[in-house]
């Protein structure tokens, strides 16, 4: 009974059927490799046989890409057991089919006269379903299942990065795509897959972190300011070029110090940070047609990436000096030849301008790898 009473229901009313009908796609794509692409697409739209429907081509490449992708899951269910190399390559070139498959349904429909607004929705909803398997499948060839929250993030990123595509869509009427967007993001991810196929899984493992931990941050950083840069209309970058780099400069050396005590600690790069909050005001803001002036989401990036910035940095700092008993600015000095405090001495010994002990229990200043004075 309630099947039958679904079934009986109508989703759409009369008049969203109407404004369905009324219906225009609007797209603008400033994609660095669609331009490269497109006379591989137009070559096999050609090879196309016209009796074939374009939905058709959409649902035959997102059942390849699910396909392999499972393959790859049976092996790795959990992403921590090292999958053979051969279904890394296999998911590699499911995505391939799956993305050419899909770059190629409108040309087709094009080509048939057959577009309607009925092609539209049925590929990006066959995108939205894509998106889960192709972050899946990212993730379990990087093995990302030893660190759960990253496995968490990456996934759950590429599904809300998808939704808010389509959220910009909503409030703009248009779908934008960017330099780098939809289709460098799929060719990275055949790239990782290759990696993965050629190297082995565990390429990206080491010393028990992930190398592409760092990645992350920096990525955060770096292609949120090439886009904002890019599609700004009030020519942030251009206008403000020093303030701009003040500004993104500031959430860049926050993420290098996060490094640098990831690396000295032996742990985990943590990637996300109240810094990036400006960036993504800013990226928002862009997103919804720049609701607030840029130069003001500008000037607020520059002074809370400062502030946050010196911040952590004396934070750090104070807890170091906290635990190692040491003082920041000051370092014990007796003129009678007295020996240092035991935790800088430990400290020092170490560093490239140390101290050492003579023979009569005073202290040289020397440098490291020289004679003494």
């Amino acid at each position: 009974m309630p099947l039958l009473a679904y079934k009986e229901s109508h989703i759409l009313s009369a008049q969203q059927l109407r404004k369905l009908s009324e219906h225009k796609y609007s797209c603008f794509s400033a994609s660095l490799l669609d331009p490269l692409l497109q006379p591989w697409w137009n070559w096999l739209v050609s090879q196309t046989p016209l009796w074939l429907a374009p939905n058709l081509i959409t649902i035959v490449g997102l059942i390849l890409n699910i396909v392999t992708t499972l393959i790859l899951i049976c092996y790795s269910p959990n992403g921590v057991e090292a999958p053979p190399r051969w279904t890394c390559a296999l998911c590699a070139l499911g995505l391939f089919v799956y993305q050419s498959l899909d770059s190629i349904d409108g040309k087709q429909a094009r080509r048939t006269n057959t577009s309607s607004p009925l092609g539209e929705l049925f590929d990006h909803g066959c995108d939205s379903i894509s998106t889960v398997f192709v972050a899946l499948s990212a993730c379990i060839s990087c093995q990302l299942g030893h660190y759960p929250n990253w496995l968490f993030f990456q996934c759950f990123c590429a599904i809300a990065l998808f939704y808010c595509a389509h959220w910009q869509t909503y409030v703009s009427g248009t779908m934008r795509f960017g330099r780098i967007d939809v289709t460098e993001a799929q060719f990275s991810i055949i790239a990782i897959h290759l990696v993965s196929a050629v190297l082995g899984p565990e390429f990206w493992l080491t010393k028990g972190t992930s190398v592409l931990s760092p990645s992350i941050p920096l990525t955060l950083v770096v292609l949120p300011a090439l886009i904002i840069a890019q599609k700004s209309p009030e020519n942030l970058f251009t206008e403000h070029a020093s303030v701009y780099i003040m500004a993104f400069g500031m959430v860049a050396a926050k993420i290098t110090n996060k490094l640098v005590i990831a690396h000295m600690t032996k742990a985990e790069m943590e990637y996300l940070d109240w810094s990036l909050l400006g960036p993504a005001l800013l990226f928002l803001n862009q997103y919804f047609n720049c609701i607030v002036p840029e130069i003001w989401l500008l000037w607020f990036t520059l002074i809370w990436g400062t502030q946050d910035l010196l911040r952590y940095c004396s934070q750090v700092c104070l807890e170091i000096c906290q635990h190692l008993r040491i003082n920041l600015f000051r370092i014990p000095y007796n003129p009678k030849g007295g020996a240092p405090h035991p935790a800088t001495a430990s400290v020092s010994s170490q560093s490239s301008f140390g101290s050492s002990v003579d023979k009569n229990g005073g202290t040289s200043h020397r440098k490291s790898k020289s004679k003494p004075h």
